[in-house]
């Protein structure tokens, strides 16, 4: 699945090419994806400027005056401009048509992406209980710290839990464990104020790097250029299970957690 640094790899690649454009039809081959697509997507979008692109956790949203697109990339979408002629293949479920002669299509094989709608002055419920933006000030170790106190589920859970801190999914967070040095098994309530404010700053320096590398391409993730992110080249932990640490050879062990996948050096994280 698509983590922060892929989503806002699309949002910078779209914006250029939708920011201050007028969308003049909305075609649904599809009337749901994940969830019914609400007929409001097709009723207000016409005739509108799209305002802005943003990212809320794993969610973009197309803004107009009326309110906004919210979409999900689920496990397998990939939004892209192409020319209006561009031939339309099995799973294109959505064009949205712009007046510079080309379309925003949503493409997902798998539909577990979303396109839902946000009136304007609203927050949709599936944004209404997020926690802050990694990349912002009120991100830190202390913030960390104060939320974990008397938690005894493992730290990898508790920084993936998205009403704390969205967007850091399986790979960042193990790739940011391993930089602070914590097991990913670790009671949250156990990990000191210091050692919090080492994790923050390696999920603030991991996920920045990530967007300037393009992502992480992993099974479908592409860009809206179609090009790979190439953060998948610099991972320490995840996915390279039984190779040896480089930072220390001893081989990386695995396991699950939270019926997700582990990945982690027994030596460099306790």
């Amino acid at each position: 699945m698509p983590e922060l640094p892929e989503v806002e790899t699309t949002r910078r690649g779209l914006a250029p090419h939708v920011e201050g454009r007028r969308i003049t039809g909305v075609v649904l081959r599809r009337p749901d994806l994940r969830w019914p697509i609400p007929p409001e997507v097709a009723r207000e979008l016409p005739g509108q400027s799209v305002l802005s692109v943003r990212r809320r956790a794993k969610y973009l949203l197309l803004d107009t005056a009326p309110g906004s697109a919210v979409l999900h990339l689920g496990m397998s979408g990939m939004l892209r401009v192409l020319p209006a002629r561009t031939p339309v293949e099995t799973h294109d479920h959505v064009d949205l048509a712009l007046d510079s002669g080309r379309v925003l299509r949503f493409t997902d094989p798998r539909r577990f992406g979303c396109l839902l709608w946000q009136p304007a002055g609203e927050t949709h419920e599936l944004l209404a209980h997020l926690g802050p933006e990694p990349l912002s000030e009120d991100f830190d170790g202390d913030y960390l710290f104060e939320r974990s106190r008397g938690r005894k589920a493992p730290v990898k859970a508790f920084l993936m839990d998205q009403a704390i801190v969205v967007g850091v999914g399986n790979i960042y967070a193990a790739e940011s464990l391993f930089q602070a040095g914590i097991a990913p098994g670790r009671a949250a309530g156990s990990v000191s104020r210091e050692r919090y404010a080492r994790l923050a700053a390696a999920v603030k320096t991991i996920l920045a790097h990530a967007i300037t590398r393009g992502g992480t391409t992993l099974r479908d993730f592409l860009s809206p250029d179609g090009a790979p992110g190439y953060f998948e080249q610099e991972l320490f932990v995840y996915g390279r299970e039984g190779e040896p640490c480089k930072a220390c050879g001893r081989p990386i062990k695995d396991g699950r957690m939270g019926n997700r996948a582990t990945a982690w050096c027994s030596r460099c994280q306790r």
